[in-house]
């Protein structure tokens, strides 16, 4: 595999532990609506809640071992998550401060001060990347019948267990190392206050295409690199003791998506619709309107995106540059808010009454201004220039029509065959909106048939891996395709 195949696996597993955010962002948004003074301390029941919903924001690093390990194993098994877990413990355990001033025969009080941040979620993904590899190369091993019950998958946790401790022991004498550049980046980010915000969302949209995005957020919304955007909005913290999070600017890499999401990109869409051909301004209206309020109200902008990324790239380069300067625009005015899932209007409401948020109703003045400025610049740009947006392509090159299949499982097999047969498929996976595949021969897709089937793009990775991007059904066709004879 080569890399870029292996950053997109990695990039796609880091969505499993991802995807438990939105109920630790539902938990503390509901309890912060009840008691937004005191935090949970004037309420029982939003102490309950924000708690609750803690126990996910805290445990991030061990979910990010459990996750990664699942995502990136061969056969999605239990038993590679259980391998992530007893990885992640061991090297946390080994290299905790006590146990390594025990270690080092040296007094606590001297052990680096990067061992009290050893239970992060850079250490959570290298264990779940190494415990997948294990899991992958060793899951099928069969050992003397004498040592038969421990063959096969019960022989991973065993040895995820030996090889950490010897991971550990590289890391004791490198994890101060790694930690002090993981903390210098992370300084140095943020020490660009509002511009390192912004060149973050202008790369954050650049690298869609090639799904390596959730990679680079990993960075800026998690403690990889000491900025934790994300868990300290939720769990209300203003700082970390590193210092590398600005004082009262918890949430500058969220807060700025929210104007893009819910009324940049409709005001992309209208645009859109308003270039079509007349003839073709029905069928536009339908897939734009669709597109849009899935970006409005979730967040999810994926599908509208691919429907011009590829057919008109200049404006896709337009819309990276206008997120990013939306990123700074709202980091600079300090207008903050966050999410757990994405920057829809659900999330919004949900953070409103977050301690942290402040002026997040000015995002919504933000807004207004770049959905105008999204249709009048996408309007001009597709008009100027003459680009093949939807309902604009030459008769020839027009999509075939939709097909209206209903059900999911006629779906999965119409893209099945769109995809030249289950024979043809190698490893079928999904992550929010799109199908992520490894095919045998990439010759044999018909994209005419996945376009008329629902897919709003198509992106070819190296020799034989492809992504199709249907929207939030996608882990749903997957899971059937998987099933199909």
């Amino acid at each position: 595999m080569n890399i870029l195949g292996y950053m997109q696996k990695i990039g796609r597993a880091l969505m499993v532990p991802v995807a438990v955010l939105p109920a630790a962002a539902i938990l503390m948004g509901i309890g912060y609506w009840i008691d937004p003074n005191g935090w949970g301390g004037g309420s029982p029941l939003a102490a309950f809640l924000i708690k609750a919903g803690s126990a996910v924001i805290d445990n991030m690093s061990v979910l990010f071992a459990v996750g990664v390990a699942y995502g990136m194993s061969k056969d999605k098994d239990g038993a590679a998550a259980l391998s992530g877990l007893v990885g992640f413990l061991v090297v946390t355990t080994l290299l905790s401060p006590a146990a390594v001033a025990q270690i080092q025969g040296i007094p606590i009080s001297d052990v680096p001060f990067a061992f009290t941040k050893i239970n992060n979620q850079f250490v959570g993904i290298l264990v779940g990347v190494i415990s997948s590899a294990l899991y992958n190369k060793f899951s099928s091993v069969e050992l003397h019948k004498t040592l038969a019950f421990f063959s096969g998958r019960r022989l991973i946790p065993i040895l995820v267990s030996a090889v950490m401790i010897v991971v550990s022991f590289i890391l004791m004498a490198i994890w101060p190392i790694i930690f002090s550049g993981l903390q210098s980046f992370g300084e140095s980010i943020a020490d660009m206050g509002p511009i390192g915000a912004g060149i973050y969302g202008f790369m954050n949209r650049l690298l869609i295409p090639v799904g390596l995005h959730h990679a680079l957020n990993s960075v800026f919304w998690f403690d990889v690199a000491g900025i934790n955007d994300i868990p300290n909005f939720l769990s209300g913290q203003s700082g970390i003791d590193a210092g590398t999070a600005i004082l009262g600017k918890t949430g500058m890499y969220q807060a700025g998506f929210f104007p893009i999401m819910m009324f940049g990109l409709p005001g992309a869409a209208f645009a859109i619709y308003s270039a079509a051909k007349p003839e073709n301004k029905e069928k536009v209206a339908s897939i734009m309107l669709a597109a849009g309020l899935a970006s409005f109200f979730t967040g999810v902008t994926e599908p509208l995106e691919f429907s011009f990324m590829f057919t008109a790239p200049i404006l896709y380069f337009i819309h990276a540059l206008l997120t990013g300067l939306s990123v700074y625009f709202a980091a600079s005015m300090q207008w903050m808010a966050g999410f757990g899932f994405s920057a829809g209007l659900v999330d919004l409401m949900l953070s409103s009454r977050n301690p942290l948020a402040k002026d997040w109703y000015m995002l919504i003045v933000q807004g207004l201004v770049f959905f105008g400025l999204y249709y009048v610049i996408f309007l001009a740009v597709i008009k100027g220039l003459n680009l093949k947006t939807p309902g604009r392509e030459d008769d020839d090159e027009a999509p075939s029509k939709v097909k209206n299949i209903e059900s999911t499982d006629d779906l999965a097999v119409e893209y099945v065959a769109a995809l030249g047969g289950i024979d043809n498929l190698e490893v079928i996976d999904a992550c929010i909106t799109r199908l992520r595949l490894t095919l045998k021969d990439r010759s044999l897709i018909n994209e005419s048939d996945l376009k008329s089937l629902g897919a709003m793009g198509v992106v070819k990775l190296g020799e034989n891996n492809l992504q199709v991007i249907i929207g939030p059904q996608a882990e749903g066709i997957a899971i059937r395709m998987k099933g199909v004879k």
